[in-house]
């Protein structure tokens, strides 16, 4: 099969990019499975096996864009990452990846990250993130440390991390994009990237995920349980799906969030890894997009996706 990638932006991201990354792994995968891969991007995008179209990063961004002019010949399907108001001459899917404000009407042919991202916005397509096992480190002894990692904003519960270790006096380190002040004990060490922050996610006894928004996935939840790191978080959006009872614990509450902080050590970080190598890697996600390509187009696509596996 071949299939056209769309992403405005540059491949591979250069730092920090959920979805870029997500589109280098799910490329990746679909090469090693023998398919055929074009890659439309921003310049300077690269990856190996593919054919690589730069297209101009306004021109990518624009309302407009036409598609077609770049289709190598033989396309099957257009698997886009953002949204196209000008239809390909051949059939297409959109990923969506975040959060478009409640209410938004989206088309048919939209893929979402996670069942309840889907079930917010009335649909049922859904395909998991997943990721390349050979990028990450496991590491089944951890560290004097828990850690935060993602942008500090309210929404992603950073405060909820820093109480909880208050409460219970675990040493946090936390990752991300500002720098604010915080009490002994808690140590902020900025974006990460690279080698740098394999080697903190291995290391953690555990990554805080108190999410006070609905995650449309959480990609640092799954680069947590490759590297043996289980997870504390909260019951919002897609966490239910990815956190299942023997990979982390899930409250409501700082003070629940607190108690299995004490508990932590009941998770076994092989069994952190082998819900990683059994759900979401980046082989199992093109695994699943392929059922989609095989029938976008026709009137039943995208057709309801099957029960999460942790259901």
């Amino acid at each position: 099969m071949h299939i056209a990638l769309l992403v405005n932006a540059r491949i591979p991201v250069l730092g920090y990019g959920g979805t870029e990354r997500v589109v280098t792994w799910l490329g990746r995968a679909l090469l090693e499975q023998g398919h055929k891969v074009s890659l439309i991007a921003s310049p300077g995008s690269s990856m190996p096996g593919a054919t690589v179209i730069e297209v101009g990063h306004r021109a990518l961004q624009a309302h407009d864009f036409d598609i077609a002019p770049f289709l190598s010949p033989g396309v099957d399907v257009v698997h886009s990452h953002r949204q196209l108001w000008v239809a390909p001459p051949v059939p297409m899917l959109w990923t969506l990846h975040g959060n478009p404000p409640p209410g938004t009407l989206l088309p048919d042919n939209t893929i979402f990250v996670s069942a309840n991202h889907a079930k917010r916005y009335g649909h049922t397509a859904f395909v998991h993130n997943g990721l390349d096992l050979a990028e990450y480190q496991f590491r089944d002894t951890k560290g004097d440390y828990d850690l935060f990692l993602g942008r500090l904003h309210s929404v992603k519960g950073y405060r909820w991390a820093v109480e909880a270790a208050r409460r219970s006096g675990r040493r946090l380190i936390l990752a991300g994009g500002w720098r604010p002040s915080f009490r002994r004990g808690i140590s902020f060490v900025g974006s990460v990237q690279g080698e740098r922050k394999v080697k903190l996610l291995a290391g953690a006894r555990c990554l805080w995920m108190p999410a006070l928004w609905d995650e449309p996935f959480g990609l640092t939840l799954i680069e947590a349980l490759a590297s043996g790191t289980p997870v504390i978080g909260t019951r919002r959006g897609s966490l239910p799906e990815i956190v299942s009872p023997e990979v982390g614990f899930l409250g409501d509450t700082v003070g629940e969030l607190v108690e299995y902080a004490g508990r932590i050590g009941e998770i076994s970080p092989a069994a952190c890894r082998a819900h990683v190598e059994r759900h979401f890697t980046h082989h199992s996600m093109a695994a699943s997009y392929l059922e989609l390509y095989k029938v976008a187009g026709q009137p039943t696509c995208p057709p309801a996706y099957p029960p999460t596996p942790s259901t």
